[in-house]
């Protein structure tokens, strides 16, 4: 099957283009009945004819070209129904009735320059359709986010994350303003699935079947909190789905490239030292313990809170005993064999560090350390 794009180089043109070219080469095997041979790329900047040539070759079009903030507001009119008109005559010409997707916008029920380009566009797929027999798919898409979105144009999410990743100010007129969102990934997902037949309708219009309903203010509050989680070290919600997963890793994408890592308060003393990495809500913590040679850590239980350990680095012992028992136990751990140990509760505990250099633990706590409710209680192996 050959592919052409339109619009390639815009936002989502170029997520597309990278999701077929990994399928195309063999790096995304998802979707095992989808075969694609050629990927053609046109945009603004390409050759005249080369769209002719594309037009002639391909199996299925996907029509991202389109314009959104010209200086002229004729610009609109140009740019989303000129060029489809002259898509579509192209296809025409040469005989080429493959299925034609358009992506419109929910702004084409809108009476503004924008808007009734959007319609107008619709309007001529539509006829194409009826007059060719062709097959076409007409998305009215949402506020689409995710990485590569240019910042400072037409998305509010966009800015907002490159701006809060610099420590510059956003702009929030109206907290309560409602905002309909779709994911890169979801709309990527949606296409290929169209491409396979399988796209989602809403009579005569295709849809994104996962949308976000979400006011601007929450968007502001979750990105100011992902901020702020590079100092209080607590990870964002990360439910398979959510909008915060989504939020966050496109969040992540406008980092500025000096400012990828942080530091962490790293808890040192003439034993070694102990660094929490990260908090969960709902799931403990996870923290890096280093030990010098000789050093035992440890020599305490507790009542709820239980711990997994994994010594990454070095070598050492693991004991346990039940406070009123005598009776230790010991387990050997090597960062040569990996070895998750649980430390279940009402046994008092310790690590040692057997070897002549640092050892290095791994650890998940099911809570996050409280100092004002530790659990934590004293007593020698």
């Amino acid at each position: 099957m050959n592919i052409l794009v339109t619009g390639a180089k815009g936002f989502v043109g170029k997520n597309l283009v990278a999701a077929l070219e990994n399928i195309r080469d063999g790096k995304d095997k998802t979707i095992p009945n989808l075969k694609i041979d050629k990927i053609y790329a046109y945009d603004v900047d390409s050759p005249k004819a080369a769209l002719d040539m594309y037009c002639a070759d391909c199996d299925f079009v996907f029509n991202l070209a389109g314009v959104n903030r010209p200086e002229n507001p004729q610009a609109f009119l140009e740019g989303n129904f000129g060029f489809a008109s002259q898509l579509l005559d192209t296809l025409k010409a040469h005989g080429n009735t493959c299925p034609v997707m358009l992506s419109s916008s929910i702004q084409a029920v809108l009476q503004n320059p924008y808007g009734e380009s959007k319609r107008a566009g619709e309007e001529l797929f539509f006829r194409y359709a009826e007059e060719m027999g062709a097959k076409v798919l007409v998305y009215r898409f949402p506020n689409v986010f995710g990485k590569w979105c240019r910042p400072n144009y037409n998305s509010a999410v966009a800015t907002f994350c490159y701006n809060i990743a610099r420590d510059l100010p956003i702009t929030v007129n109206d907290r309560n303003h409602p905002m309909t969102l779709v994911y890169i990934d979801d709309v990527v997902a949606e296409l290929l699935a169209a491409l396979n037949g399988r796209e989602t309708r809403n009579g005569d219009y295709c849809r994104v079947p996962v949308e976000h309903q979400v006011l601007l203010g929450e968007i502001a509050d979750l990105l100011y909190s992902f901020r702020a989680s590079r100092e209080n070290r607590y990870v964002p919600d990360m439910t398979e789905g959510s909008f915060s997963k989504k939020l966050y890793s496109t969040y992540l994408s406008y980092l500025p490239t000096d400012a990828f890592s942080y530091p962490l308060e790293m808890h040192k003393d003439n034993r070694g030292s102990f660094t929490e990495i990260l908090r969960t809500k709902n799931n403990g913590q996870f923290s890096v313990n280093i030990s010098k040679p000789g050093i035992t850590k440890g020599n305490h239980w507790h009542n709820t809170k239980n711990e997994k350990f994994l010594v990454v680095s070095g070598q050492g012992v693991i004991r346990f005993r039940k406070p009123g028992d005598t009776e230790i136990f010991s387990y050997f751990v090597s960062g040569e064999r990996l070895e998750v140990v649980d430390i279940p509760v009402g046994y008092t505990h310790n690590i040692e560090n057997l070897g002549d250099s640092d050892m290095v633990t791994f650890m998940w706590c099911n809570e996050c350390f409280d100092s004002a409710h530790p659990d934590t209680f004293a007593l020698d192996i």
